[in-house]
């Protein structure tokens, strides 16, 4: 809850995909609150024994919204997918817009990859957008380095090419959220 929270505010990006890593940690929990308590919580020498129940509360609706969406197997909470249409819109204008020249020319390195990251992810994620698509390869890459299979080309071509577009994209994300950027302003 805090750490989601906290992600949010920072990194619209990191925030994605740590949900994603923790809907697909409570699936593997079963959607069990005593396990996700013992697992998620319970460890947690930063909450106040009061408040465990509050963050144990959290995660449990986290699970219910999975249950209700229909994706207690697999699949990524809509409230994500959203949020990442959202960046896709600012990619999109991004392209377009005078304020948007150097995620331009960082997208330019990572645009010839993308045909390759459809094919390795599959021929279901075709209609998919270019952002979606990267948020997924990303979220596999790291998947691949938690089970300890992080030194594989696709790994490293991930982090060389996907990251620093999403690094970009947003961070101009918080800060047209923040009012730092206008995306409309002459230069």
């Amino acid at each position: 809850m805090d750490i989601a929270k906290n992600k949010r505010r920072e990194n619209i990006a990191e925030y994605i995909l740590y949900l994603w890593q923790l809907e697909d940690l409570l699936r593997a929990l079963q959607f069990s609150p005593e396990a996700i308590f013992s697992q998620l919580v319970a460890p947690r020498q930063d909450i106040p024994e009061e408040q465990k129940h509050v963050f144990l509360l959290w995660y449990m609706d986290i699970a219910n919204l999975l249950r209700q969406e229909g994706k207690e197997e697999k699949g990524h909470l809509e409230h994500t997918l959203h949020l990442i249409g959202d960046l896709h819109n600012l990619h999109l204008q991004l392209l377009k817009l005078p304020v948007g020249r150097h995620y331009r020319e960082t997208f330019a390195r990572l645009e010839p990859q993308l045909p390759r990251l459809r094919t390795i992810l599959g021929a279901a994620n075709v209609g998919m957008s270019d952002t979606e698509l990267a948020f997924r390869t990303l979220y596999a890459a790291m998947l691949y380095r938690i089970k300890g299979q992080g030194d594989t080309a696709a790994v490293t071509d991930t982090l060389e090419y996907v990251s620093p577009a999403i690094a970009e994209l947003a961070d101009m994300y918080r800060k047209v959220e923040t009012g730092e950027v206008d995306l409309f302003k002459e230069s």
